[in-house]
């Protein structure tokens, strides 16, 4: 099918250089002709079905080591993250598979007009609420759902809300009303966990706009719509770059 082809496009191989839990670990990306490859400007966002985008899974659910595709190295390895030089562990596992959207960037130029907060500079975040744990470096197709805004130290951070298409509760989810109907306590868990989660380095909790409200699929494609270009115009270089590795 047109949807098979397209998404057998996406599946990459990785390669692990250095040791785990290490300054030197780096997972890279790999084409079908061995060549490497950026996960945040490589991959498609898009996979060719409606409602269905690709994300790159950073986090395992139920692990603490934050993996994170490294925006600022040569072709966007995932790394573990570094603060204040010692590698960056949450205080306690997240509770859901996490990773980011290619293709999209959350523009620091840009200030939102209903949260007047400007992007955090990061391609968006996915909170991936399915059963299985997704290994680190996975390209998963994923069934949007909706959106928090999440707003952290003054920076607007999107958090979409997905799930994977293979996973036997997708048929049946497909706003964040089915979520809160059909598994309740999870917006609610996603909202609180990063509500609370940098407080034990003594920083302040994080704000959501819209009255914290989860929001729609619908204002979820509006987001992915925004950042995509946003990530466009950062590619073509109609907007500084900073010091983010482009291809």
């Amino acid at each position: 099918s047109r949807f098979a082809a397209l998404g057998a496009r996406w599946q990459v191989t990785t390669a692990v250089d250095g040791e785990a839990g290490t300054p030197e670990y780096r997972m890279r990306f790999k084409n079908a002709a061995g060549a490497e490859i950026s996960p945040w400007h490589d991959v498609s966002l898009f996979t060719g079905e409606e409602g269905v985008y690709n994300c790159i899974i950073e986090i395992p659910k139920n692990t603490k080591p934050k993996m994170e595709v490294a925006i600022k190295e040569p072709r966007n390895p995932i790394a573990q993250d570094i603060k204040k030089g010692k590698l960056r562990d949450y205080h306690g596992p997240i509770f859901w598979n996490y990773g980011m959207l290619p293709q999209t960037w959350e523009d620091p130029n840009v200030v939102h007009p209903h949260t007047k907060c400007a992007g955090d500079n990061d391609p968006v975040d996915v909170v991936e609420i399915g059963s299985a744990s997704l290994a680190t470096g996975s390209v998963e197709p994923v069934k949007v759902l909706g959106v928090l805004a999440m707003i952290d130290d003054g920076e607007l951070d999107w958090k979409l809300i997905a799930i994977r298409t293979a996973d036997p509760l997708a048929a049946e989810l497909h706003d964040i009303a089915d979520v809160e109907a059909k598994c309740p306590g999870v917006v609610t868990g996603i909202r609180e966990w990063f509500r609370w989660y940098k407080t034990p380095d003594g920083k302040p909790l994080n704000a959501f706009g819209y009255g914290e409200e989860a929001l729609p699929k619908a204002h979820a494609f509006e987001v992915l719509a925004e950042t995509h270009e946003a990530w466009k115009k950062l590619v073509e270089g109609k907007t500084d770059r900073g010091k983010l590795w482009l291809k």
